[in-house]
């Protein structure tokens, strides 16, 4: 192995970076060893610093001798030139190579102290305010911080990207916050795991039996439940015994850590069936709110409050003046709207729930009540739109977002800022988690009256919670169910089908009707080409279709041959294959290009928009799908044109959080409906095998559904009515406020 050496000297090139993990080949002038290339993890170098590069003499094949760099630090520059040449670079906004020269004539080597100490001083310099003296201060400060923090975690493996991020949630103290408890990484940093602060805090010589190591480990475990099982919380026992089993630690270590953590009201302690529920305090507090809000928004007197008398005969003045009669379900839909405060409408497709929110809508809209409609994404409220003929927004546009004093963003309309509404029909509620429901409700005007609107037996949200199901169990709030199928929606064999895979019976796969076809398939590598073969070439020739904006494969899974990771590239390969004229730019394992179908993947609420309208706003939410427009390599962004006209520029720094869309999981697929849907039918994981993951993937489509694959797995997903059991408080909860509450009145 050659021997560990180190060399200083200054940047004189960047001849490449990689903005995604450091990597840096770099023309470095050294008084001790003259011009010389160095390579390897040196994230944010800029021509002109001084840097100490800690690694060994190599040969490369192609490019001769180099420098591999090991460990590498920043050394603030020292002679005059080379202070010039760093500020000159534009490494701080603001400053050029003009105001370099001036700044090192007017302070020589010492300005770079006085721009962290004294910035005010700038400003004797012409053409320097007091407020940008001020800016330039902030500038040098952030950049020295977010350098010794990339250069502290680079030690332990974590990327510049990561460390970016790390910086941006911990503030200028990170690096001592890090030392002090590694943890604080996973808790505080979207992307970095319990895992690696464990790896981390290992390193750092942390004991495994470590209290801070023991209580970080509880909250992982209980967040990771959250939002890979749904759960809200986990009985007591499960916690203790799942944490001593993970950490590798003692029971009664892990009780005494779950102690401390209910005294610092970290976790929250509750009874839920006779268990002992151990809850992050955010969900405990979530599902103690909602129950709350919804029991008071169900008993409040709302503006215009109808009785079901006079609702029965609204009902029939609008029949009679549009010719559109409504069914005895329908009807006492539409009674319970007008004469609660809260209810739930739910009812599979064909069994007229549109036109029974239509006819709610008209009917509030004579009370001269305003209405606000909602659904949980962009492309489910742009179907409520287009069903209603009234503007529905999503969940997170119709609640705003704005920065808090501390930097984090927020909701604009809560209790203090409530929405003005009189009326809101929220739509898809089984997607919608613990978490986002309080948040809504807390916009919720008092007086106001709440319609949620769903189908129960779709999949359950993918965030914590079972909000829909829990509602109905604890027949609290009025609950109409629409059961009948409507002779026109009979016709269609997607929603026949859709009802007999609800009821447990096998889909009629032998029909070659006009918009339901099973191709069977023996292999999942045999499912995934004639997968390919539909998109690219069988749909688009037989329905003159364009298979980007109107078909869309859907998988149970991300893994395996039919699963989304794979058919992702197998589509792309061939709808959109390398190009040396089209740009594209590689992020991990991904191949973006310009012209591929992407998914965002979480919420980002400060990402900016521009509409073609002229409208701007933030926020990019988990699900928003949209066509990669333009990749600039030399800018490092990628421009992404979301619901046609909302374009949106990432920076190559944010691209985490996109991925390829040719093929989504159901999961992704929830609240969407899509023109032509093409799902494999292979053999999956058992947790995936499932009835209502089979009936959310069919009832995605409105004019086709292609199912490729085995018979036998169609059967077994039909079959399995096994729901995955979430340990949810919100029934049990809803039940006690409302005992209370009608205690309170009867007493009163």
């Amino acid at each position: 192995m050659n021997e560990i050496i180190t060399v200083t000297g200054t940047v004189e090139e960047i001849i490449y970076s990689n903005p995604d993990n450091g990597y840096t080949v770099c023309g470095i002038d050294s008084a001790e060893e003259g011009l010389f290339t160095a390579t390897g993890y040196m994230p944010f170098l800029t021509e002109g610093e001084s840097v100490s590069l800690s690694g060994a003499w190599v040969t490369h094949p192609d490019y001769g001798e180099q420098f591999k760099t090991e460990y590498f630090e920043r050394v603030l520059p020292s002679d005059e030139e080379s202070v010039i040449r760093y500020l000159g670079s534009g490494i701080i906004q603001g400053i050029r190579e003009a105001t370099a020269k001036k700044l090192v004539e007017r302070f020589g080597r010492e300005v770079l102290d006085i721009m962290l100490t004294s910035p005010e001083k700038l400003s004797e310099i012409k053409g320097i305010s007091k407020e940008k003296a001020k800016k330039i201060g902030e500038e040098f400060a952030k950049l020295q911080s977010v350098q010794s923090i990339v250069m502290f975690l680079q030690q332990y493996g974590i990327s510049a990207n990561m460390a970016v991020k790390a910086h941006n949630a911990l503030g200028a103290g990170a690096v001592d916050m890090i030392r002090k408890n590694p943890y604080v990484l996973a808790d505080m940093v979207d992307g970095i795991t319990f895992k690696t602060a464990d790896a981390i805090a290992f390193n750092m010589g942390m004991p495994k039996n470590s209290t801070v190591r023991i209580k970080a480990g509880i909250k992982n475990i209980l967040r990771s439940a959250a939002y890979t099982n749904g759960h809200v919380y986990l009985p007591k026992t499960v916690l203790i015994e799942h944490s001593a089993y993970t950490l590798r630690v003692e029971e009664n270590e892990v009780e005494a850590a779950v102690a401390e953590l209910i005294a610092s009201r970290d976790i929250f302690q509750d009874n839920v069936e006779n268990t002992d529920a151990c809850y992050l305090y955010e969900y405990y507090e979530a599902e103690y709110y909602i129950s709350r809000r919804l029991i008071a928004i169900s008993n409040g007197a709302q503006k215009f409050k109808m009785t079901e008398t006079q609702a029965e005969k609204a009902i029939d003045a609008l029949e009679e003046k549009t010719g559109v009669y409504l069914e005895s379900e329908q009807r006492g839909a539409v009674v319970t709207a007008l004469s609660a405060g809260c209810m739930v409408l739910t009812g599979g497709p064909g069994t007229g729930k549109t036109t029974t929110i239509n006819t709610i809508i008209k009917l509030l809209d004579e009370m001269k009540l305003s209405i606000a409609l909602a659904a949980p994404t962009g492309r489910a409220a742009k179907r409520l739109s287009q069903v209603t003929g009234c503007e529905a927004k999503t969940i997170h546009r119709l609640l705003g977002t704005q920065r808090s004093s501390a930097g984090y963003s927020v909701f604009t309309h809560n209790e203090e800022n409530p929405l003005s509404a009189d009326v809101i029909i929220l739509d898809e509620v089984s997607m919608i988690d613990v978490s986002l429901m309080s948040s809504f409700l807390k916009a919720v005007k008092r007086g106001a009256r709440l319609i949620l609107s769903g189908d129960a037996d779709q999949l359950p949200s993918v965030g914590p919670g079972n909000i829909v199901h829990d509602i109905i169990e604890s027949a609290t709030i009025p609950v109409i169910q629409l059961n009948r199928i409507f002779r026109q929606a009979e016709e269609s064999l997607i929603i026949v089908n859709a009802h007999r895979i609800n009821r447990g019976e096998m889909p009629d796969l032998s029909v070659r009707s006009s918009d339901f076809f099973f191709l069977k398939r023996q292999t999942p590598e045999e499912s995934a080409y004639t997968v390919k073969d539909l998109f690219q070439t069988r749909l688009p020739k037989s329905y003159g279709v364009d298979p980007i904006t109107s078909i869309q494969v859907l998988s149970p899974t991300k893994k395996g041959l039919a699963g989304t990771v794979a058919l992702n590239k197998l589509l792309q390969s061939h709808i959109n294959p390398y190009d040396e004229r089209r740009p594209q730019y590689v992020y991990g394992s991904v191949t973006f290009r310009v012209g591929d179908k992407v998914m965002q993947t979480k919420n980002n609420y400060d990402m900016i928009y521009t509409r073609a309208d002229g409208e701007d706003g933030t926020g990019i939410f988990n699900g928003d799908m949209g066509i990669i427009e333009n990749i600039s390599a030399r800018d490092k962004y990628m421009t992404v044109i979301f619901d046609e006209d909302k374009v949106v520029e990432y920076p190559f720094a944010n691209l985490d959080e996109l991925d390829l869309a040719y093929a989504i999981t159901v999961h992704k697929s929830q609240g969407s409906e899509f023109p032509i849907v093409v799902m494999p039918v292979c053999s999956f994981a058992p947790m995936l095998m499932s009835r209502n993951l089979f009936y959310t993937a069919v009832t995605r489509a409105r004019d086709m559904v292609v199912l490729v694959g085995s018979e036998k797995t169609v059967r077994n997903m039909t079959l399995n009515n096994q729901f995955k059991q979430r340990f949810t408080g919100l029934r049990e909860k809803l039940v006690a406020v409302k005992k209370f509450t009608d205690t309170k009145n009867e007493n009163e």
